[in-house]
């Protein structure tokens, strides 16, 4: 459930998270400095679909201590909706501002995900750009059900204070409600593709496109035959839920 720390916007049955940037680095490294169990969900409109239709989802992003607005979709409709949220956090520039505090204060940093090629750039481009920063470890996304508990305990030994992991909803989101105790990781923050955006594999859009919540679409054109389906079919249920909640709520 989500910490009454900060002001709730109940939106869609989602309790999100009224908070900015700074507040929840400042949140977070109080969790890492009394070792304190903070695990972080991110909502977009895609993943807010697929709750509605995925009841484990649904399930596991609730049992989160924080839940935040990942996308100018969700903040949009919070502001229609009269529940307005102060801005966007993307679990991408979370996960960067977290590297920048860490250089300064030393933070352990666990990165769980994407193929061997990319977590290999991945903690290369840590140790260059954020020397402060102590790689606890890294793993690969790619392992079966039956190698969890394993990579779990391996997690633990690590004595990580932040757990990145950059593992396919609703895996991920899985996999941190089953074995967060066992990890004992303070912090634990689903990244999404953020790996590979560092890793230079997939370019991120540009500020311009973000302010106007067109991230989605400069996406769509990097990969059109893969995702344009997905996100015409969430873009267009998201705007049926969000005209829904106006009338009804």
């Amino acid at each position: 459930m989500t910490q009454t720390l900060f002001p709730v916007a109940n939106l869609f049955d989602i309790p999100i998270n009224a908070v900015t940037m700074e507040q929840i680095l400042d949140r977070i490294h109080e969790a890492i400095s009394h070792r304190q169990k903070l695990q972080i969900g991110v909502v977009n409109a895609a993943k807010i679909v697929n709750m509605q239709r995925n009841p484990i989802l649904e399930k596991d992003v609730l049992s989160s201590d924080v839940i935040l607005a990942d996308g100018v979709s969700v903040v949009w409709a919070s502001r229609i909706l009269r529940k307005p949220l102060p801005e966007r956090i993307a679990g991408i520039d979370l996960m960067y501002g977290l590297l920048e505090r860490g250089n300064k204060d030393g933070y352990r940093v666990y990165c769980l995900g994407a193929t061997e090629e990319v977590s290999r750039k991945v903690a290369d481009c840590i140790a260059q750009d954020y020397p402060g920063v102590i790689l606890a470890g890294r793993r690969n996304g790619y392992f079966i059900d039956d190698e969890e508990e394993s990579i779990a305990e391996t997690i633990a030994r690590s004595k990580a204070d932040i757990l990145f992991v950059a593992i396919t909803s609703p895996k991920k989101e899985n996999f941190l409600a089953r074995w967060s105790d066992t990890m004992g990781v303070p912090v634990c923050h689903g990244v999404g593709g953020s790996f590979d955006v560092m890793a230079g594999k997939v370019e991120r859009a540009p500020e311009a496109w973000q302010r106007l919540g067109l991230e989605w679409l400069y996406r769509v054109k990097q990969e059109p035959r893969r995702l344009w389906k997905r996100y015409f079919v969430t873009n267009i249920l998201f705007m049926k839920m969000m005209v829904k909640e106006f009338f009804t709520k």
